[in-house]
């Protein structure tokens, strides 16, 4: 251990307010911190400042951090249930979850090997959708500050697992971030529910199981479950998990889309000119139709439609091109965005659903039926995307001719001369005639008593449907009956029905046989539904479609074994009697997966999983106090205790120690300990796995100061209480003073270095220049 336990000072810092939580990236020179605020911030070695997120909320603490392996992705958990997953490289958040209950931990699992894991079923089409499916055009009209947090892309990189530790004992696996893989609810497998807490839950290096360090009354254990569909389906797991994350980004896609219609109709609307909304308002219902009619008829113009017309050529053409140019927009995004968005949410269900047909590797992941009902769902919501662009290109063609006859009309009555090419044809004069009629529709027969009405008592039709009160609808006027268009932007249904054109030989044919409407062969088309009620009974569909995945893997978690670790006090007796903290690691060489845990303030207890067929395990216990046989120590060495661990790689366990029983008056005095795992290994015990087992009755506890060159001290100085180390970074970082002070050190120097012996320099002494002059040695 003679590198590891070789240290040098690189700089120290006063913090501005209290650190929680800290996690060095394993790839860059990058730390992430969380503060008593709610925000993390995410700085380098030379102390750089890269980006700061600010908090959910008020009062939101920052429950825990991890990077994902190999990337500039920090998973975050708040206090108030949300999860979040912040890019340090974009300094964007990517996408959230929310839960119901506060977070205890989450954290990203080790990359999948897809050499080692997708061995049954193998997937050449990574991203083949980009061979056939265009890329969605972006949505400028979106202020990207303003997007929630679930509108956002999903992240691409090495396929991990990210698992949500709840407080309550509900774990969440998901897979890619997208995939709900399964979750378990511990709090069921334990006998004593009312003294319960859960310290944490890692995923074993095969990822077919989980180990869940957990208080149940007054015992420590550590419960090992299994589950058969993580081990049989991993390769499938991927696949659907890949077409998860496509399927939700389209969805995110959809939504803004639609927010994007709905701000464009806004326009439109807020285009009409104040005037002839205005004139709109004046009229009792049905008259602006008769008014039109009139004059299109007979030439002669009321009194009001005259007062209407005193508008200029001039000014009436810059208020016809402003609603044009909106109404234009408003097509874009239907043809273009919202249609292109639901090919590409129908190319992914429908090869869903040929991975469904496929028994052999998705049968506890794919219901074929849900699949397909998911499809037809996707299909009827394309429908009433053409739908709605049908209705949206009539308006256009409706509003043009009307703009162009409102011009032509005011060049009339005005005596100008007007051009040969805007006199109208008999087709575009027949066309006005029903554009006029359509302008104020029938009403339902209770609202026959209130045609006369006039003045300020008008009639709303975005709020007509099935009962609706009267007093409900007598608030504004509809303008031209632009409400034929938006509609389809409320969750509610259609009262104004699209006209059936029995001309085209598909409408003739349902018309004739009722029952191919109702054939599941065939897509079914609602025309009652706006596009906002299709577009959520299709993500009702789609959701349903992954609830067998999360189902199956759900009820395939089997409890295999249960450790007993140690004894502990009864909360209500003494809560700070114990100290529980553990830190997990996997050994991809000896394919075992390594937990430390501390089962009081001066034990600990190292267990080493066997992921081999001999199902093995061995526990090396440690004490911080001295043995019967131990030499002479130093003072401060019989009254330590643990403060925090994590391993540093896979040979090395750092531990961060704190004197206790201290004299009144006299600060603690703190230690960094580089714990030798291989020197500890020749004394630990090998046992088999059994269903129950009880470490204490077949295990030994060895002092720390009798196993040669096993444990490597260093002395700090101030009270330090938190630990963060990286071995492939070379890095350790160390949290005193309440906190509020960080210090960073360089572990591994070479001999010939100058080695700065900690125990010999204060930190009282670092002056500016030297926490400043930093030697990072950054990568990105």
């Amino acid at each position: 251990m003679a590198q590891s336990s070789s240290m040098k000072l690189l700089g120290a810092r006063n913090m501005s307010c209290t650190v929680e939580r800290m996690e060095w990236n394993n790839k860059m020179d990058l730390i992430a911190y969380g503060t008593e605020k709610g925000e993390v911030i995410i700085q380098r070695l030379n102390w750089q400042k890269i980006v700061t997120f600010p908090t959910p909320g008020e009062d939101v603490r920052v429950r825990s951090l991890s990077w994902q392996m190999d990337e500039t992705l920090l998973a975050v958990g708040y206090s108030n249930g949300k999860v979040a997953l912040l890019d340090a490289e974009s300094e964007t958040i990517i996408s959230g979850l929310i839960y119901e209950d506060d977070i205890k931990k989450v954290y990203f699992s080790k990359a999948i090997n897809n050499q080692e894991t997708l061995e049954s079923y193998s997937c050449n089409a990574k991203d083949k959708h980009k061979r056939y499916l265009p890329k969605l055009p972006p949505l400028t009209n979106i202020d990207p500050c303003l997007k929630t947090l679930d509108q956002k892309s999903f992240p691409k990189g090495s396929p991990c697992f990210l698992v949500v530790i709840m407080r309550s004992g509900k774990v969440h696996l998901l897979l890619l971030g997208a995939l709900q893989a399964g979750s378990i609810d511990l709090s069921q497998h334990i006998m004593h529910p009312e003294n319960f807490d859960v310290y944490d839950v890692r995923l074993n290096g095969d990822f077919n199981a989980i180990y869940a360090l957990l208080r149940d009354g007054q015992d420590l254990r550590l419960l090992h479950f299994h589950n058969q569909v993580l081990q049989d389906s991993m390769s499938p797991m991927l696949e659907l998990a890949s077409h998860c994350a496509h399927i939700l980004e389209t969805k995110n896609y959809i939504n803004d889309t639609q927010q994007c219609l709905i701000e464009a109709w806004e326009t439109v609307q807020l285009e009409m000119d104040n005037k002839l909304t205005k004139y709109a308002n004046s009229q009792a219902y049905g008259m602006i139709s008769a008014h039109f009619i009139e004059l299109l008829v007979f030439g002669f113009a009321t009194l009001e439609v005259e007062e209407f017309l005193t508008l200029t050529e001039k000014g009436f053409k810059k208020i016809a091109n402003s609603v044009d140019l909106s109404l234009n927009n408003l097509q874009g995004l239907v043809f273009k965005q919202l249609n292109g968005a639901a090919v590409n949410m129908f190319y992914f269900l429908n090869t869903i659903a040929g991975f469904g047909r496929m028994s052999h590797f998705f049968d506890d992941l794919i219901s074929p039926d849900v699949a397909t009902e998911a499809m037809r769902a996707c299909g009827a919501f394309l429908l009433k995307v053409h739908e709605l662009q049908r209705t949206i290109d009539k308006l256009v063609f409706d509003m043009k001719l009307f703009h162009s006859w409102m011009i032509f009309t005011i060049l009339r009555l005005s005596h100008q001369d007007i051009p040969d090419d805007m006199y109208f044809t008999e087709k575009e004069n027949i066309a006005l005639a029903e554009f006029f009629c359509e302008m104020e529709p029938e009403l339902p027969d209770h609202f026959d008593g209130d045609r006369d009405m006039g003045g300020d008592m008008c009639i709303n039709l975005d709020d007509l449907s099935g009962d609706t009160s009267l007093h409900a609808t007598l608030n504004t006027r509809s303008k031209f009956n632009l409400e034929r268009v938006g509609q389809y932007l409320e969750n509610n249904y259609l009262h104004q029905l699209p006209i059936v054109d029995l001309e085209q030989l598909w409408e003739r044919m349902l018309s004739e046989n009722e029952c191919l409407a109702e054939c599941t062969l065939f897509v079914p088309h609602d025309k009652k539904l706006s596009l906002i009620m299709q577009r959520d009974k299709m993500f009702n569909a789609i959701d349903a479609v992954f609830h067998k995945p999360t189902e199956s893997i759900s009820a395939s978690f089997n409890l295999t074994t249960s450790v007993l670790c140690g004894e502990l006090q009864l909360y209500d007796i003494d809560p700070d009697q114990d100290f529980i903290n553990c830190t997990y690691y996997v050994h991809e060489a000896q394919k075992c997966d390594m937990l430390a845990v501390t089962i009081g303030w001066q034990e600990a207890m190292i267990l080493e999983f066997s992921r081999d067929i001999d199902c093995q395990l061995r526990c090396t216990r440690v004490q911080l106090q001295a043995g019967p046989f131990t030499p002479q120590l130093h003072e401060d060495y019989y009254n330590l205790r643990f403060v925090d661990l994590q391993f540093y790689n896979e040979s090395a366990l750092s531990l961060l120690l704190q004197t206790a029983n201290i004299m009144p008056g006299q600060r603690p005095r703190s230690y960094f300990v580089q714990f030798s795992l291989s020197a500890a290994r020749n004394h630990c015990t090998q046992h088999l796995l059994q269903p129950h087992m009880k470490l204490a009755d077949s295990t030994v506890t060895h002092s720390i100061h009798d196993l040669p060159d096993a444990a490597s001290f260093k002395s700090l100085d101030g009270v330090c209480e938190m630990l963060a180390v990286s071995g492939s970074r070379k890095v350790a970082t160390v949290l005193s003073d309440r906190k509020r002070k960080m210090t960073i050190f360089e572990m591994e120097i070479e001999e010939e270095e100058d080695d700065t012996e900690i125990s010999q320099t204060s930190f009282l002494d670092i002056s500016k220049e030297s926490a400043l002059a930093t030697s990072p040695k950054a990568e990105a």
